[in-house]
């Protein structure tokens, strides 16, 4: 009841009424016009139902409710298989996203075998954009902080920053978080010329 009460408040009050044109059964065309109609219409649908539980997810992760996001993660990952294919670099945000969720619960072991998941399509997807890129050494880099192994996350954080840079350049935005995470590592370790240069930077 728990679980129920939970994919309830997280996602399915939000796309009840988009499952039913999605799963129902698909009406019957007589022509080549009305069933390529029919399956853009769909896909229409698919997207749509994908967008709000993704963003959904996010805003729980945001709010600190990484439990609430996960069955909304977990939808949205579901209907982007069907859609883009289960090897797509698209499923790859909802991936960290599943993973980042699955740290703030304190399932590390699930979140390993998402960010797996994640980091095995990046390595299939030679023109995968950097964007991309440094976010998934950026779910490592918080991974790797959750699992205690500090200099991992400094590699992994290290390499989001030099992606982002190389992408949006130095004082973009983008880089902000990569400064941001590494300065706090430092922050604990209490290297704080570091920590504040960094700080600053941000």
């Amino acid at each position: 009841v728990s679980h129920q009460r939970t994919d309830w408040i997280s996602i399915h009050g939000h796309i009840c009424h988009l499952l039913i044109p999605v799963l129902g059964p698909q009406p019957c065309f007589h022509s080549e016009k009305d069933r390529k109609h029919g399956k853009e219409q769909l896909l229409r649908r698919q997207e749509s139902l994908i967008a709000v539980a993704l963003s959904t997810a996010q805003g729980f992760v945001w709010a600190g409710k990484p439990l609430e996001a996960i069955p909304a993660a977990l939808q949205a990952l579901r209907f982007s298989s069907q859609v883009f294919g289960s090897g797509s670099v698209q499923l790859v945000p909802i991936f960290l996203l599943l993973a980042e969720a699955s740290t703030g619960t304190g399932r590390l072991r699930e979140a390993a075998k998402y960010l797996s998941q994640a980091q095995w399509i990046v390595l299939q997807t030679p023109d995968c954009s950097a964007a991309l890129q440094s976010k998934l050494h950026r779910g490592l880099g918080l991974f790797s902080i959750a699992e205690g192994n500090l200099d991992q996350a400094l590699y992994h954080l290290a390499n989001d920053v030099y992606v982002a840079t190389a992408e949006f350049g130095l004082n973009s935005f983008e880089v902000s978080g990569g400064y941001f995470h590494m300065a706090n590592i430092f922050f604990h370790q209490n290297k704080m010329d570091t920590a504040n240069s960094l700080y600053t930077e941000v």
